[in-house]
């Protein structure tokens, strides 16, 4: 296995191989393009570390578990979900989750496995798929139930607030990632706790689809949906509030966490 995670250290922001629990090897290069392991290392501990990538476009994919499709009273879908999270949503491991000022009430976490595309990817089959990924990462598509179900009945502004997009704690470039367990835990309880072999359209198929309506661009993030459990679907259903720690684990990765705050 291979994890590479993007921290910031001494004013500068850098990539490096996670070699331990507490060592950095810092990478030389574009993780992008040509890179190579230097000699020089760092304390993992003296490191802040960030969202994996600054990804060009956050491409984000609904209702792709079977089991929380039905949760949701909908439909299982003939084709992916398409919608997408706004770039500025994007957050880094460990910083909080904010409860926005115009929306705090109906905050939600949904835990994802997140695909990094490593490289320029157009009409890619689903055979030559995975070919085009850099890594896997852990995300949670934060969303905000009201503006999502009540007020916008879309998608776009409910999954976009500053924040909603945390990923880390770094990439791991080894990994099945259509037989992985994931979960959220919420203050130490399990929320979500399913595999991603409940996904109803694999990773591969999914970068096949995307790469044939858009230019997937370096760096593109791609949230795989997220399986049963979450806040809204449970009797009384379960938000998010200031004091909160939300975790998402996927098993090969790591562990994600994230406080919550209100803005």
């Amino acid at each position: 296995m291979t994890r590479i995670a993007r921290f910031e250290h001494d004013g500068s922001i850098r990539h490096a191989i996670v070699e331990s629990d507490d060592t950095l090897r810092l990478i030389k290069g574009d993780i992008l393009g040509d890179w190579t392991a230097s000699d020089e290392t760092v304390p993992l501990a003296q490191v802040r570390l960030l969202a994996p990538v600054d990804p060009p476009n956050i491409i984000a994919i609904g209702l792709n578990y079977r089991k929380h499709a039905e949760e949701s009273g909908m439909a299982i879908p003939e084709r992916p979900v398409i919608f997408f999270k706004t770039t500025t949503a994007l957050n880094n491991p460990g910083d909080p989750i904010m409860l926005p000022r115009m929306a705090p009430d109906e905050v939600d976490y949904e835990c994802e496995l997140v695909i990094i595309i490593g490289r320029r990817a157009r009409h890619v089959s689903r055979e030559k798929a995975l070919e085009y990924v850099l890594g896997y990462t852990c995300g949670n598509d934060v969303s905000a139930r009201d503006c999502q179900n009540r007020l916008d009945v879309q998608w776009a502004r409910a999954k976009s607030f500053d924040t909603f997009a945390p990923m880390g704690p770094w990439l791991e470039t080894d990994l099945d990632p259509d037989n992985v367990r994931i979960m959220t835990r919420l203050n130490g309880e399990v929320m979500q706790d399913s595999n991603t072999n409940d996904l109803i359209f694999s990773c591969r198929e999914l970068i096949s689809y995307l790469s044939a309506n858009m230019t997937l661009l370096p760096g593109t993030v791609i949230m795989t949906g997220t399986p049963s459990g979450v806040g809204f679907a449970r009797k009384p259903p379960v938000f998010l509030r200031s004091g909160d720690t939300v975790e998402v684990e996927i098993a090969g990765i790591g562990v994600l966490s994230n406080p919550v705050v209100a803005e």
